[in-house]
């Protein structure tokens, strides 16, 4: 399948997240091949038990994955929920079953699990118009924002980008700050004719439902989902992550070992990415969507507003290593594979999260699995061993092999070339102009102000809501400077170019890593 990589070299961080969520989480056949298998029973899930916790147990010895959790639900009943491994590098704590994970995407079913529930209590429809909820919610566009839905946000067909929001997240601001700056952002394609996975697109409709019954996002989770359902380690609030003692650490791979190297407050896009949670809860989750809304004998969610999400909206392609068809539904990838139809979705932070869940409805079996780590396809090879265990009484293929050739793939080569790009300064380098030309406040509606000051003999630039993210520039070429962004990658080094003006002053400042939709370029607005 095609994946939209834009401008790789500056969109690694988000590339992660917007690739995984684009591949399905169990892989189908090949078209034609001729397939044969046994459905579950209790007997065969069972037998497969014992071989999956052999496989987590290797996985985490040979340091694969720092620590992982895994859940299984098979006919409404939990029937597997273990941890592997440890909460931290170093640290030395276990991993649980009550260990606290940050789900990144994973998010996105529970959040289209919350708009159902609001769907189900006639609080709101899938089809009602964001513009009657939130008549202060602009597009770039005067249609779309007149005629987007909740059902266009939660299928990612409204136009935005995949990226839109994501680098002033990053910069610190917050998620009302957010969503009014995304009418700055011109489409990726026309109206409900393209598919472009966006965080923020899926958060405004989340917002304007919750808002539709009078609640914040935060507490519509919390009192349509987590309580009801006893998911009580389980918040759409960081804060409630932090305060958890039994909690996961990010990862990142640096210098050949995993390494706690930055953290991810995800609460500007909480119905998209922003979940804390523990296999033992999510276990719960899965218990609803394989009951059909059911929980507990009762009908906690209305079977038809639950029952949309499973469905096909917008077509992804084709699977990366099978090349089956995938689809995207409401916060749901699915498939129909080589066990029939299926509902996943994964997640994953490149500060170090990756998590996924993976549903056969006809078998009324799931899986899900939730490391702290990234990139690694762990989480995918594991499920995809699974189902081949239970379903045929052996792994069909060396699945994590696979995934991890895929992660390889998408992520190295990109990485290699972003490091090596401005790794080595050219041999003969012009000299930059003295200082003072570079410096000055610049600005534009969409990234806000930037503050480039001379700080020690060199240069700094200050971003975001209260200019609290400094990054120092180095000299590259005569007006090109580099610049570190992001922690958990600390040697992939992008530029901040100058544009000179004939008084021999920078009158604009290009920031790469900010300018993939176009808007990182800021004019300079003062000295």
């Amino acid at each position: 399948m095609t994946h939209p990589v834009e401008h790789p070299v500056t969109r690694i961080r988000f590339l992660a997240l917007r690739l995984l969520f684009m591949v399905p989480l169990i892989s189908a056949p090949l078209t034609g091949r001729a397939q044969s298998f046994e459905h579950a029973t209790r007997d065969r899930v069972m037998a497969a038990l014992p071989r999956l916790e052999e496989m987590a147990r290797q996985i985490v010895d040979k340091d694969e994955v720092p620590g992982l959790s895994i859940a299984i639900v098979y006919r409404d009943e939990v029937v597997f929920l273990k941890g592997f491994g440890v909460r931290a590098e170093g640290g030395g704590a276990p991993v649980d079953a009550d260990t606290v994970f940050q789900l990144a995407s994973l998010s996105k079913p529970l959040a289209s699990t919350v708009v159902a529930a609001i769907v189900g209590e006639a609080g709101t429809s899938w089809d009602a118009r964001i513009a009657d909820i939130d008549p202060g919610f602009q597009l770039h566009e005067a249609y779309p924002t007149a005629q987007v839905t909740v059902r266009d946000l939660f299928c990612h067909r409204s136009g935005l980008p995949g990226g839109a929001g994501n680098e002033l997240e990053e910069l610190g601001y917050g998620r009302d700050a957010i969503l009014h700056r995304l009418r700055q952002v011109k489409p990726s394609s026309s109206f409900r004719s393209g598919y472009s996975y966006s965080n923020f697109g899926l958060t405004a409709g989340a917002v304007a439902a919750a808002a539709a019954i009078g609640m914040s996002w935060e507490e519509a989770a919390e009192g349509k989902l987590y309580k009801p359902l006893g998911m009580v380690s389980t918040s759409s609030r960081h804060a409630d992550f932090l305060a958890r003692a039994n909690r996961a650490t990010l990862h990142a791979r640096h210098d050949g070992r995993w390494q706690a190297l930055a953290r991810r407050d995800p609460d500007a896009q909480s119905p998209a990415g922003g979940v804390s949670s523990n296999a033992r809860d999510v276990a719960q989750w899965m218990r609803l969507h394989l009951g059909k809304g059911k929980y507990n004998g009762q009908q906690l969610i209305d079977a038809d507003a639950i029952g949309q999400t499973h469905l096909p909206h917008m077509s992804l392609g084709r699977h990366p290593i099978t090349g089956s068809p995938v689809f995207y539904g409401l916060g749901w990838n699915l498939e129909y594979g080589r066990y029939g139809e299926v509902w996943g979705h994964a997640g994953a932070f490149s500060d170090g999260a990756r998590t996924l869940v993976s549903l056969l409805p006809d078998e009324e079996l799931g899986i899900a699995v939730l490391a702290n780590a990234f990139p690694t396809g762990v989480p995918e090879g594991l499920a995809d061993t699974f189902f081949d265990l239970v379903m045929r009484g052996e792994a069909t293929r060396d699945w994590s092999a696979d995934w991890g050739r895929l992660y390889d793939q998408l992520f190295g080569p990109a990485i290699e070339a972003a490091v090596k790009r401005y790794g080595t300064p050219p041999a003969s380098p012009r000299p930059a102009l003295p200082l003072s030309s570079y410096a000055g406040t610049y600005a534009n509606p969409y990234v806000g102000r930037a503050v480039v000051a001379e700080k020690d003999g060199g240069l700094e630039i200050r971003l975001g809501p209260d200019g609290n993210r400094v990054v120092p520039l180095s000299h590259f070429d005569r007006d090109l400077f580099t610049y570190r962004p992001y922690a958990e990658m600390p040697a992939m080094l992008l530029a901040i170019t100058f544009a000179i003006g004939p008084d021999g002053k920078a009158y604009e400042v290009e920031i790469e890593h900010l300018n993939d939709l176009g808007l990182g370029v800021l004019k300079r607005a003062g000295d």
